[in-house]
């Protein structure tokens, strides 16, 4: 029962860094990328994800 919860936790993480990324200012290019690299790779993708990917917004200064 350990493997299916840590598995949907897993899926929820991954739903939500798709749609973080389809929901980024970043390129067409760098968006299919990144939801490449992150369905490729589950686990590793998604922290990738949360260190290097994509932001939402971009600061003017």
């Amino acid at each position: 029962m350990e493997f299916g919860l840590l598995g949907l936790i897993i899926l929820i993480a991954d739903i939500y860094a798709i749609y973080q990324i389809f929901t980024s200012g970043a390129s067409g290019l760098a968006k299919i990328l990144w939801i490449l690299g992150v369905l490729i790779f589950p686990v590793v993708g998604f922290i990738v994800w949360l260190i290097a990917g994509p932001r939402g917004g971009s600061v003017n200064v």
